[in-house]
């Protein structure tokens, strides 16, 4: 499916911008959920890195201080194909080790102590600096400006909170080996493996299985949210309304009270990131829910196979709200975006509000 937009403008002008031509093009710098004490048994390092992944990095750390690399805490993954900073721990490290030596692509910039290891999820959200480089005929004013005004509309709104189009694989490659999973058909899944040319040992995988059946619930998510366009600002009665503060979710008994609360983005309306112990929404969004699931013919229990790696379910806010006042800056050849948005939330989804589908490619099945 294509997936709708938010925001009612004309993206035609800017079919031929580009971003990501080179990794200092998309730069992610991690919003802490903490900041470091200070003091204690693990050290904090805050890396830069570029052209590798976060287990990379991670890996060159640990062998700079001869520990394993499974030692080493982290609050995210970040994209390889990027220059990113974020923050790495390791516990009992001696002396200052910010002068180690990492290769060409990464470097600490800082480190510091702290009482307990860097766990996944331990941040809330990230930074993008991101460089829309514009051709010769288009003009880098005018896209400043139509960049300024969607993100201040996105805002006031909330970003859509759609999965990006990497989170699905090659041709939604991860998509129907989730589905083979979730359908406990392992042969089907061992010959998807193969026709897109990866190792016979991820049959065994645990962690690769899991992300195939996540990709899955991802693209169903992503067509109930598209359902639910544009009016995610609107709770609905019998909504389970997502609080942004603490991810708590409950059920909508009063909307005239509720309203105000989504209006200012304290809440949101969410959707279902299926599984056996994943509450079902009433009313008209329980419908939406469930004829999702009817029409992909698949069953809530069906995420709790074995093959599935009995995926237990969850809540998801259909949208997010952006963290810091957003920013467009127009310079000779090119507009530079910076903004904000919570951990799990995709840029290319606000990029994609502002420029349309063919510039970073579209989230479709």
């Amino acid at each position: 499916m294509t997936l709708p937009f938010l925001l009612d403008h004309d993206r035609s002008a800017w079919s031929a911008v580009r971003f990501k031509e080179q990794p200092e093009d998309f730069i992610v710098e991690e919003v802490p959920l903490y900041e470091p004490s200070g003091s204690g048994d693990h050290t904090y390092f805050f890396v830069e890195k570029r052209g590798i992944t976060t287990h990379d990095v991670g890996r060159r750390l640990a062998r700079a201080l001869g520990k394993r690399p499974n030692d080493a805490g982290i609050a995210g993954l970040k994209d390889a194909q990027a220059v990113t900073r974020q923050w790495i721990s390791f516990e009992h490290v001696r002396g200052d080790a910010t002068s180690v030596d990492l290769g060409p692509e990464a470097r600490v910039l800082e480190s510091k102590r702290h009482g307990n290891k860097l766990r996944m999820g331990h941040l809330k959200g990230n930074r993008f600096i991101i460089r829309l480089r514009v051709g010769e005929s288009k003009s880098v004013e005018a896209l400043a400006s139509a960049s300024q005004n969607a993100l201040e509309q996105l805002t006031e709104r909330g970003l859509p909170n759609f999965y990006g189009p990497q989170r699905f694989g090659r041709g939604g490659a991860s998509i129907e080996m989730g589905r083979a999973l979730v359908m406990g058909d392992e042969k089907l899944f061992a010959d998807r493996l193969i026709k897109e040319g990866l190792p016979p040992s991820r049959i065994r995988d645990r962690k690769f299985k899991n992300l195939m059946v996540n990709a899955l619930q991802a693209e169903l998510f992503n067509r109930v949210l598209g359902r639910r366009m544009p009016n995610i600002d609107q709770l609905q009665a019998g909504d389970l309304a997502f609080l942004h503060r603490n991810g708590a979710v409950f059920s909508v008994v009063d909307l005239e009270k509720e309203q105000p609360r989504c209006a200012s983005l304290e809440l949101s309306p969410s959707g279902p990131l299926y599984g056996p112990k994943m509450p079902f929404p009433e009313g008209e969004p329980g419908k939406i829910e469930r004829s999702v699931l009817q029409e992909a013919k698949l069953a809530v229990d069906d995420f709790g196979r074995r093959e599935a790696q009995r995926q237990p379910g969850a809540r998801r806010a259909l949208r997010v709200p952006l963290l810091e006042p957003p920013v467009s800056t127009a310079e000779p050849d090119s507009v530079v975006l910076r903004f904000a948005l919570p951990s799990g939330s995709y840029a290319t989804t606000a990029l994609r509000e502002i420029l349309g589908d063919a510039p970073i490619g579209s989230a479709v099945k």
